[in-house]
């Protein structure tokens, strides 16, 4: 019988051949997905793929990137969209 942990599909089962040659099923955490662009959906990187409670207890250097939309946009993506911010600034002010 299983321990009524394992039942739930939270866990990955991996059957695993142990050396006395036994096949038996070991259970890991399944990885979250990576986190994505808000607007191309491309994969953000410099920040880890955890679970959040493990991630709650990275320092913040390591959840965010240091730069304006660092969490949030890829790098083109906020390149872009602090381009876009610039030109409506300039627009109002003339």
């Amino acid at each position: 019988m299983l321990p009524s942990k394992s039942k739930s599909r939270t866990f990955r089962r991996k059957r695993v051949k142990t050396p006395g040659g036994r096949v038996v099923i070991q259970f890991d955490r399944r990885n979250p997905q990576t986190p994505k662009c808000a607007i191309c959906k491309k994969e953000l990187h410099g920040i880890p793929r955890k679970l959040p409670s493990k991630f709650r207890n990275l320092p913040k250097s390591k959840k965010v990137i240091s730069r304006p939309f660092g969490g949030n946009l890829c790098s083109s993506c906020s390149r872009e969209k602090i381009k876009e911010i610039t030109l409506k600034n300039v627009n109002v002010n003339r």
